[in-house]
């Protein structure tokens, strides 16, 4: 009975701690009314390079006194030109104009400001650019959504304009230029917007120049500000490629001395553009008008440091690290993927060879010391990018020359954690390297999550914040090797232990993974952990052996529904403003605007599969996997067959990262972030299982494969580890492959050491009981060194 229950009760296991750790949520805090009056100032470009005292003394002072941030300037188009800045900061959501652009670069602004009575203005453009971002561009985004929210308005400029203009393009306050005395026309509007000019270019001589005139124009902004107001300075857009972070500074009460933090970024510190127009609202007691704000009001949280000049060196830093990787991360992942792919070519004849005959006939076995070198380089290959994330903990970027200086660390990394790999305790034995390179690809992400994912963050293999799509937890390629370290740790565990119990370890293993890709304060990817917990379901329905019946499909697809719909309920549950991303499409699917959403990841997975250096590498793991491990000459039938737990994980690493990409609209970037890691300890253990593919044992007494047989007086003992681990003192340096004699069944459900898969003949079967002392063994019988004789002695 307990039997027949026990995928129920994983099931449940599963789906419980999948829904606890996707249904909490960090408490944000709902910003109160804090002003009588906005007044939001935009400067195209500034960047916190170009604040310091002397050059900018008065956004100095605002600094000191006020909340800093990062902000990520992220708009409809890439790069965000200024007038698609101010057109976002308008709709607060990510807007673009509908003008011509130049490849890579921002044409000059040409905005037709009309002022047919002196006191607003008209934007003869506003409809087409409305009607051209809510048919052509995926976002729904409404401009002039801000100044719909309050009664009147005020834009100082023609940038100002683009974002005080209602949606059929009227203004209702507007001046050119500042006044000689603005304020009158700023305590005009509860909401005033100002456009203070550009600061553009790379010469940081023109740059200063720009950025001490605009801040002469801020004095004079601050001196003439409404009482118990809220003044907003942002770096509203990019001036040129590629996209950078920019200032962002809150004056007013309640925003002192803190660091400028949204619920769109979960990241302190880190707030977006398209969360200034809320921001606003919130501020001032408004509500916030229903589904057309994609940004999220910000709050000021503490934890600045008290000198400004320290505060200011951390975003500034952060942007030079996010230059940095621009520059890295492309000949990085071009380079892995030409290495794999190199490896998996060269694979492909020791996997020929690897077999050892026992007659006269075959080729000759490849040298043990080309074996080993191939082996260590297929652990390197693994191992480069879990060694990339850590370089992070290193400032590579300071430097000059900083792509070499990355090379160095990360070259470094990986040599110190192939040499961990190649003398640690059960290197030798067939699944030793397998579960030590899996350990720690999930030892490096996991602490890295659960200590913020600060070397994610603007990393190589992680995610940019001026690109503005992730700011916190696990990115792509993140979860991809979480996902194949985390399960094949669970199965190389699970091939340790009795049978009945694998499960049992799939699950709690699995569990904990879901827990920390869901849980919000740690992964915060809630399509990612229902990825793994149908992946987590998979492997624990099959690790015990035998095929993926439909009753173990079942259960396993009960799983990932039964925990989607779980959160689902529970997060429909909450206000809008808290859901996440599966409650924020459902209620998208409740009224009829899913499709921007179901548009917006089909483009994404087809711009990602285009143009990924990770779809090479899915795609070219997936060959090697398909045309050589699994033909009868590959030998991963065989591990199959030998270590079902094994399988079981590679199965769920497959079906989690196919789902989560493909549901993330990262296509195949999870699988070939996995595949990174699977493929190459793949082949790594076939070569391993294919060398004493025509190893024998000798029953002593009983049939093969029997529990715990006795033989005879004077044999063998020791036997083997419950992972195939060779067997201790044999002459053999190899020695012979023996799981646990109760854990090796087939896909077919008979015991693998009684035909392998390849059609190779018997495997070792004989070895020790794990948990259990082992005994007196069966003697085993090497394949021989040399062809035999195959004369036949005629009488």
């Amino acid at each position: 009975m307990l039997r027949r229950l026990t995928p129920v009760l994983l099931t449940l296991v599963v789906v419980a701690l999948g829904i606890t750790a996707l249904a909490a949520r960090p408490d944000n805090g709902n910003p109160g009314r804090s002003a009588d009056f906005v007044v939001m100032v935009g400067v195209a470009g500034l960047r916190w390079d170009d604040v310091d005292p002397a050059t900018t003394p008065t956004l100095w002072r605002m600094a000191e006194t006020g909340s800093i941030g990062s902000l990520s300037v992220r708009s409809a188009h890439r790069p965000t030109c200024p007038v698609d800045g101010w057109l976002t900061l308008g709709a607060g959501n990510f807007a673009g104009w509908n003008g011509s652009r130049l490849p890579g670069g921002c044409p000059a602004a040409q905005v037709a400001v009309e002022q047919p009575d002196g006191i607003g203005a008209n934007l003869p453009d506003q409809e087409s650019v409305v009607a051209y971002n809510q048919d052509k561009q995926s976002w729904g985004a409404t401009p002039g959504a801000l100044s719909e929210s309050v009664r009147c308005s005020v834009a100082v400029g023609p940038g100002a304009a683009v974002a005080a203009a209602r949606p059929f393009g009227r203004v209702d306050r507007y001046a050119p230029a500042l006044p000689d005395d603005p304020a009158e026309l700023l305590g005009s509007c509860v909401l005033s917007i100002v456009d203070l000019g550009t600061v553009a270019g790379e010469d940081p001589v023109i740059r200063a120049a720009q950025a001490r005139q605009a801040d002469t124009q801020l004095a004079r902004v601050l001196a003439a500000r409404p009482p118990h107001s809220l003044v907003l300075v942002a770096g509203v857009s990019d001036t040129d490629t590629p996209s950078r972070l920019h200032v962002a500074v809150a004056d007013g009460p309640g925003w002192e001395r803190g660091w400028l933090t949204s619920p769109s970024t979960a990241r302190e510190g880190y707030l977006q553009l398209a969360d200034l127009a809320p921001t606003a609202l919130a501020a001032l007691g408004r509500p916030m008008p229903e589904r057309l704000f994609l940004g999220r009001a910000a709050v000021s949280v503490g934890g600045r440091p008290a000198d400004l000049r320290t505060a200011i060196d951390h975003p500034a830093d952060a942007d030079r690290e996010a230059g940095a990787r621009r520059e890295v991360v492309g000949w990085f992942f071009a380079l892995l993927a030409v290495a794999q792919v190199a490896l998996a070519v060269a694979v492909l004849p020791l996997l020929r060879r690897a077999r050892r005959h026992a007659g006269p006939h075959g080729p000759e076995p490849v040298s043990r010391r080309v074996v080993a070198a191939v082996e260590l380089l297929l652990i390197a290959a693994a191992l480069a990018v879990p060694a990339a994330l850590l370089a992070d903990a290193a400032p590579w970027w300071r430097g000059q020359h900083a792509g070499w200086w990355f090379a160095v660390v990360t070259t470094l990394l990986i040599v110190g954690g192939t040499a961990a790999v190649r003398f640690s305790p059960g290197h030798d034995r067939t699944l030793g390297p397998l579960g030590a390179v899996a350990g720690l690809a999930t030892l490096v992400v996991g602490v890295d999550v659960l200590t913020g994912s600060r070397l994610q963050l603007n990393g190589v293999v992680g995610y940019s914040a001026p690109a503005g799509g992730r700011y916190v937890g696990l990115g792509t390629v993140g979860l991809g090797v979480f996902i194949a370290g985390s399960l094949l740790c669970g199965g190389w565990l699970a091939q340790r232990v009795r049978r009945a119990w694998r499960p049992v370890v799939m699950v709690a293993i699995g569990a904990a993974a879901v827990v920390i890709v869901g849980s919000p304060y740690l992964g915060a990817d809630s399509i990612g952990a229902v990825a793994l917990a149908a992946g987590v379901s998979v492997a624990a329905a099959i690790c015990t052996g035998g095929w993926l019946t439909v009753s173990r499909l079942a259960w396993a697809t009960m799983a990932g529904l039964a925990l989607t719909i779980g959160f689902a309920v529970i997060d429909l549950r909450r206000p809008a403003a808290e859901r996440g991303s599966v409650g924020r499409f459902l209620a998208a699917l409740g009224d009829g605007t899913s499709g921007l959403t179901v548009h917006r990841s089909s483009a994404a997975n087809v711009e990602t599969l285009v143009n990924s250096p990770l779809t090479v590498l899915a795609l070219a793991g997936a060959a090697l996997v398909w045309l050589a491990l699994l033909q009868p000459w590959g030998g991963l039938m065989r591990l199959f067959g030998i270590y079902p737990a094994i399988r079981a994980a590679m199965a769920g690493t497959g079906v989690a990262a196919g789902i989560g990409g493909v549901l993330g609209g990262a296509a195949l970037d999870v699988a070939g972030a996995a595949g990174a890691l699977v493929v190459p300890m793949a082949a790594l253990a076939a070569l391993r299982v294919l060398d004493h593919a025509t190893d024998r044992t000798q029953p002593a007494g009983g049939r093969p494969g029997d529990d715990g047989g006795s033989g005879p007086a004077g044999g063998p003992t020791g036997g083997a580890d419950p992972d195939g681990g060779r067997a201790s003192g044999s002459a053999d340096p190899g020695g012979v492959d023996r799981p646990s004699a109760d854990a090796d069944v087939g896909p077919s459900g008979a015991p693998a050491g009684t035909a392998g898969a390849d059609g190779g003949g018997t495997d070792a079967r004989g070895g020790a009981v794990a948990g259990e002392p082992a005994t007196e063994g069966p003697v085993r019988v090497p394949a021989q060194g040399r062809p035999a004789s195959t004369d036949v002695p005629t009488s």
